[in-house]
Parts: structure tokens; C-alpha cells; sequence
């Protein structure tokens, strides 16, 4: 005889609300994670990028001890005599290098794979031979104008020509290392080049093939040169055929909005461009000469003085 009340047999498995519920938890998860998983990933790249800065910076005091307590210039100035402008790196001649291809040569570890002692090539090269002199945040800003790192370059050592002459001897060189407050000097940062000067919201893409951007809105461009928070009328500034405010460099906030600085000391700080003394307007674009900007941190002395002038 048969049962029609007979209870069916139990069967295991999910409801489809059951499903819906287990979905949802797994997404809140993600989103949880994610942006945990990411600022993980941002903390190591800006620690690789200050171990690297560090080598560096290390490669700045080998080069003062072994040349006469001089600090690096950041390019040597361009002679009429071309001649002049070939200099001896660690695997080669090369045209006019800058400041972080001299200090690689000293310490021996090379920026360049094949250095060029050809005029043509001076903004072309790519910084190839070693990891070290590239940040980790943004490792395709390779190009030996359009760089990653901008050099204190007025306080440490210009040697461009005053009055834009070979005869009148460079604006600021040769700068002792040993008369350095090295402990509160900026050496060099995270560099935003001639961009830091225009609206955040104008900026446009780094042009690692070393070109011009006419209207010097490109990320990075002439980064190898950092411009100090406060600048005068008569300052030199990184792009040396610009010298205009709206075309100053600046330090690039890329680590979680602040950016690595490394001092005369060999050590490296994680700052806000208004902990280095810069004024940044409402419109993201960095002031050149507020007089609420400081140039304590960069002037060798840690006290806030203006650049050294251009013309005399």
C-alpha cells in the first residue's frame, strides 16, 4: 500500500536566495580587500623608490669625497667649444650628462647602457643600465630630460652661465659639500617638472622620448631640475628657455599624495609638498613665488633664502 503524505527525500543545496546572500558577501569582501590590497601595493613601491633614492644619494657623497668635496652639478653648462661638453662617465663618453648619470659613474653603477658623446643624443638617452634611478611608481619615465627625480639644482650646483655666458662664470658652482646643513637640505625629489606649474586638471602625459611639449604641460618635463618652493624674478628655473612662473618645476606627489625627498644626509622622507615648504593653489598648480613658500629645506643652510640670480 502506498502513502500519499509520504515526505520527500531531503536533498542538499543552496536557495537561490541563499545564493543571492553568499554572492553579496563575497562582493562586500572584494571591495573591503581592494583597496587594502592596493594601498599594500602603493606602501611597497614607495618603499622600493626610497631604498632606491637612498643608492643614490649615497652616490652624491662617493662623488663629493673623491672630487674635492664638490657637490654634483646637476649639467654642465654648454660651452661653444664642443668639445667642452664631453665628459668621461664610468663606461663612456657622454654629452653634457646630468647630475644623477655623474653620480652613477662615481659610484659605479651606470645610468646609461650606451652613453653618447654626440649633441644629438643629449635628450634622447634613456636611463637603461641600472634600476636604481628609476621610481618604481612610474618606471617608463626614463628619459635623461623627462625624468623621474629633479636635482636641487640651484642651492647644490648650477652651472649654467650667468647672464647666459660662458665668460661670466656659472650661476652657482662649485658648492662644498662639507658647508652643506646636509641633515636639512634636499638633495633631490619626486619630480612633476614644468607641469607643477599649470592647473593639475591641464597636465598631460610624460614624453619619454625626450620632445618638448610646446605648451610645457607634460608630466616630468625637464624633471631632472627641481625648482625650491620660492623663486624671485631673477631665478634661473629648470627649463632654462622658459623662465617664466607658470613654468616652474615642483616635486611630484605620486606616493598616496605625498612625495620621497631625499636629503644631503643619505636619509629619505615621505612628505607633503606643503611639509617642503611649497604653496599649492586650490587649482592643484604650485605657486612660484608666494611669500608664504619657504626655501628652508633646500637653501644648505636651513634658513629661507631666495635662489642664487641669473643675472648679476
Amino acid at each position: 500500500m502506498h502513502r500519499s503524505d509520504a515526505e520527500p527525500p531531503n536533498r542538499a543545496g543552496f536557495t537561490l536566495i541563499e545564493l543571492l546572500v553568499v554572492i553579496a558577501i563575497i562582493a562586500l569582501l572584494i571591495g573591503i580587500l581592494l583597496p587594502a590590497l592596493a594601498g599594500a601595493r602603493d606602501t611597497a613601491k614607495s618603499l622600493l623608490c626610497t631604498t632606491r633614492m637612498r643608492q643614490v644619494a649615497t652616490g652624491w657623497q662617493i662623488y663629493a669625497d673623491t672630487n674635492r668635496d664638490i657637490s654634483v652639478p646637476a649639467q654642465p653648462g654648454r660651452y661653444s667649444d664642443e668639445r667642452r661638453n664631453v665628459y668621461q662617465l664610468g663606461n663612456g663618453d657622454q654629452y653634457r650628462p646630468r647630475w644623477f648619470a655623474v653620480i652613477g659613474a662615481a659610484a659605479g653603477f651606470d645610468a646609461f647602457a650606451n652613453p653618447s658623446p654626440d649633441r644629438e643624443d643629449e635628450h634622447t638617452m634613456t636611463v637603461d643600465a641600472n634600476e636604481v634611478f628609476l621610481c618604481p611608481v612610474v618606471p617608463e619615465w626614463n628619459n635623461t630630460r623627462n625624468y623621474a627625480y629633479g636635482y636641487n639644482h640651484h642651492f647644490l650646483g648650477n652651472t649654467r652661465f650667468v647672464n647666459d655666458s660662458e665668460n661670466d662664470g656659472f650661476i652657482n658652482f662649485p658648492v662644498r659639500a662639507s658647508s652643506l646643513d646636509a641633515a636639512s637640505t634636499v638633495m633631490f625629489a619626486d619630480s612633476l617638472g614644468t607641469a607643477a606649474g599649470k592647473p593639475a586638471a591641464e597636465r598631460t602625459q610624460n614624453r619619454n622620448d625626450g620632445s618638448r611639449d610646446p605648451q610645457l604641460r607634460a608630466e616630468g618635463g625637464h624633471g631632472y631640475a627641481l625648482d625650491p618652493p620660492r623663486l624671485t624674478p631673477n631665478s634661473d628655473l629648470a627649463d632654462r628657455r622658459n623662465r617664466s612662473p607658470e613654468h616652474r618645476s615642483a616635486p611630484h606627489a605620486r606616493h598616496r599624495q605625498r612625495t620621497n625627498a631625499a636629503f644631503c644626509d643619505g636619509h629619505v622622507e615621505t612628505l607633503t609638498l606643503e611639509e617642503l615648504g611649497y604653496i599649492v593653489n586650490p587649482d592643484g598648480s604650485v605657486a612660484a613665488d608666494a611669500p608664504e613658500a619657504t626655501n628652508a629645506q633646500f637653501s644648505a643652510n636651513n634658513r629661507d633664502e631666495d635662489p642664487p640670480r641669473l643675472n648679476r
